[in-house]
């Protein structure tokens, strides 16, 4: 990422948040009675932080307790910022907590505010992607042991024949939720292009494309998507010999559907199938490099209402997003024999592919840029405004927060580690928090303590944050700030991220820990205030070690 697109692109951002509607509520963490904890035993971590240090301590190693020496300064207050942090786990895990401190105030209260999704990629998006991971899981093994059978059995070099345009070829099209029924559709070839060859469906409702749309959409995945996503995560596979991968709109995509749930919990924008790439499948499947897309409906005849210009403002980041999906899967499983990449960690790199495609359009097309990134901010705007109640480490993308999770770590590991990250992450037999250990040269529990850590004092006001705690690409407060300024019905808070502040007194929560994220804190003492505990266990017993708890504690001041 150039720095110098920073300036510009922190500026332009709430042009595209008009189109985001109402409808989730904002949380605040609850203050509950319980009983007592157990009490800490010796082997208690003792915090001795010089301002602007950090380390992570063991909760299950310290008894769950953190002691904040007595502040010896008479004139100055102490500050920390403590992230009880699941730091790995396998996907989904969590395990209930109990916070006990001798500091507290009532936690801050966040705003009320009600919010909807954005319709790109929503939730019945997520839900239907969340399937087909999880097929394509079981499938795998068969699949790569067929392909790698048939790339050795290959021995004279394959004809490469693209195909020509304005020619017709029948699609086995997914045609439910479940992929339990496939329907046969005809689709022509409106456009080949270098990389791509663009189908639409023959029964495609009228009021479509028009020849410059399927131009464009062309020119849009040769010129930007392409490039950007193979350079990024690696090269996708030929399993057709035709030297091309196939985008196919169909309105067997808009009808995934009813109109009603459309309008109640979104609708599917597009797809990468991966039996089409399973060479024992091929008579009932496509047996080659295929996503699938919406088409335009303006009448609304198949499902919802998609007016063109949605359609076509909508489809290049979709393209960008199966593309990477479809790269991730054809270097884990066909050219390596490994397992798909867990869920969580292949869809951080399709929402950075997104992003990748956004940034093509700065800084001549701001318009372009700032609709197409709208939702990465909008996902991270519902994961930072309650970290503690979702998942970095998730078994699905059927949460919005979630994904904007995966987008933040995925874009911290690309400022910290250099862009070659991600063709790391890509092209390995790895997968999940030992991809990232390998790719990194850190511990998974490393790099999602920093990140936590990152996410909050990147840019906090008046604090010179450690290098390896920084965001090179976004400045996030000064973004989430213009965004609230323009839009505070959808971003009420200037930075969504509300560490609950400890003071003298009490603190009695209750909640999960979920793999990958925590409960963020700021333990504030007075000048000359006394030491002061920081106790956290499962309800009386200690933290599951499976999900390896820690504190994440830097000094702020």
């Amino acid at each position: 990422m150039k720095g110098e697109s920073v300036t510009i692109r922190t500026g332009l951002l709430v042009g595209a948040m008009a189109a985001l509607a109402a409808g989730c509520a904002a949380h605040d963490n609850t203050v509950t009675g319980h009983g007592p904890l157990p009490p800490c035993t010796s082997a208690a971590s003792t915090v001795s932080l010089g301002i602007g240090a950090y380390t992570a301590y063991d909760i299950t190693a310290d008894s769950g307790c953190a002691i904040f020496p007595a502040n010896a300064s008479t004139t100055d207050s102490a500050e920390y910022l403590v992230v009880v942090q699941a730091a790995g786990g396998s996907p989904g895990d969590s395990a209930g907590y109990q916070v006990e401190a001798d500091l507290s105030a009532p936690p801050l209260t966040r705003a009320a505010a009600a919010f909807r999704p954005p319709r790109r990629r929503p939730f019945t998006q997520s839900a239907f992607d969340a399937y087909l991971h999880a097929r394509a899981r079981r499938l795998a093994p068969a699949m790569a042991a067929a392909r790698l059978h048939a790339l050795a059995g290959a021995g004279a070099v394959t004809t490469v024949i693209p195909p020509v345009a304005g020619s017709l070829r029948p699609f086995s099209v997914c045609a439910n939720l479940a992929c339990s029924v496939y329907k046969t559709v005809v689709a022509r070839a409106l456009s080949v292009g270098a990389h791509v060859a663009l189908y639409v469906d023959t029964l495609a409702p009228a009021g479509g494309l028009s020849a410059a749309d399927i131009d464009s959409l062309s020119q849009i995945f040769d010129q930007r998507v392409y490039p950007l996503d193979t350079l990024a995560f690696g090269r996708e596979s030929d399993a057709d010999s035709n030297g091309v991968v196939i985008a196919l709109l169909t309105p067997v995509v808009n009808a995934l559907v009813t109109a009603a749930q459309c309008d109640t919990g979104g609708y599917i924008a597009g797809f990468f199938d991966p039996v089409d790439l399973d060479p024992s499948t091929a008579a009932q499947h496509n047996h080659g490099e295929v996503f699938y897309g919406i088409v335009p409906d303006p009448a609304g005849t198949v499902s919802c209402t998609q007016a063109v210009a949605d359609v076509t403002t909508q489809l290049p980041t979709t393209f960008a997003h199966e593309f990477e999906h479809m790269i991730n899967f054809v270097q884990h499983v066909l050219v390596r024999g490994a397992n798909p990449e867990d869920d969580w960690l292949d869809e951080g790199l399709a929402k950075y592919a997104e992003e990748l495609a956004a940034d093509s359009y700065l800084p001549g097309d701001s318009a372009t840029w700032s609709s197409d990134i709208a939702d990465e901010f909008y996902n991270a705007y519902q994961y930072l405004d309650a970290p503690d109640r979702h998942f970095l480490l998730t078994t699905s993308d059927q949460s919005l927060a979630d994904v904007g999770a995966g987008w933040l770590y995925v874009r911290y590991l690309v400022d910290r580690m250099g862009a070659g990250i991600t063709r790391t992450l890509v092209n390995t037999t790895l997968t999940g928090t030992a991809n990232v250990a390998q790719a990194t040269g850190l511990p998974f529990a490393t790099t999602a303590e920093r990140w936590a850590l990152a996410t909050w004092v990147s840019d906090l006001p008046g604090f010179n944050a450690p290098g390896e705690l920084r965001y090179t690409s976004w400045p996030l407060r000064t973004i989430f700030g213009e965004l609230s300024a323009a839009y505070p019905q959808y971003f009420p808070l200037a930075f969504p991220l509300v560490p609950t502040v400890v003071r003298a007194g009490s603190l009695n929560l209750t909640g999960s820990l979920r793999a990958g994220s925590g409960l963020y804190l700021l333990v504030h003492q007075a000048p000359r205030g006394g030491a002061d505990t920081l106790h956290v266990n499962a309800g009386g017993s200690p933290l599951p070690t499976t999900l390896v708890p820690q504190f994440a504690v830097i000094r702020l001041r």
